[in-house]
């Protein structure tokens, strides 16, 4: 158990706050530790069919390119996962989901931050908005999902959650815990 003896700085952000602690070992011995408080998130492996995949382009700044991956985003305070999840594939493909469920959550960086993502698969796919998310998603694209692994080996796809959601949903689906009518 590592204990706190003192925060040095704090910076608030929008959406999260980072703080580099001073805190004690269980050796006894002092070091610091940085700890990102972040708010919960949703992403979607959404399906259009059951022979294709929902992604969207979308520039990141902090590796200073764009990426192809799953819509994802935070919950608003109050928002349930679920709902986040159901409007996040709303803001950022346009698109609204008749069936959704959970695959998985976890911490996608658990040294430094608390933040946590659900992932969900979502079906029954109906257009609805034309408006998206232009701060955000440069395009949305639908991908055979034959082609995804391929696009995981050659490094197209690198995002966490993306690599996560389409393993999980794929080796979930295998075993039979997606429901058979997922896809009707």
């Amino acid at each position: 158990m590592e204990e706190k003896i003192k925060t040095l700085s704090t910076l608030y952000a929008n959406h999260f706050s980072a703080s580099l602690d001073t805190v004690r070992l269980r050796t006894g011995r002092t070091t610091e530790r940085i700890r990102v408080d972040h708010p919960e998130a949703a992403a979607v492996v959404a399906f259009p069919d059951a022979k294709h995949i929902l992604m969207v382009r979308q520039w990141r700044y902090a590796i200073g390119r764009e990426t192809l991956e799953i819509p994802a985003g935070k919950a608003d305070p109050g928002e349930g996962l679920e709902d986040c999840a159901r409007r996040e594939l709303q803001e950022e493909t346009g698109f609204n989901a008749a069936q959704i469920v959970s695959l998985f959550r976890y911490f996608p960086a658990i040294g430094y931050s608390n933040e946590v993502i659900e992932i969900f698969a979502a079906s029954s796919l109906e257009k609805g908005s034309e408006e998206l998310d232009e701060d955000e998603i440069s395009r949305v694209e639908i991908i055979e999902l034959d082609r995804v692994h391929d696009l995981i080996s050659q490094g197209i796809i690198q995002d966490g959650k993306t690599v996560i959601g389409i393993s999980l949903f794929q080796a979930r689906k295998e075993r039979g815990e997606i429901p058979t009518d997922f896809f009707r």
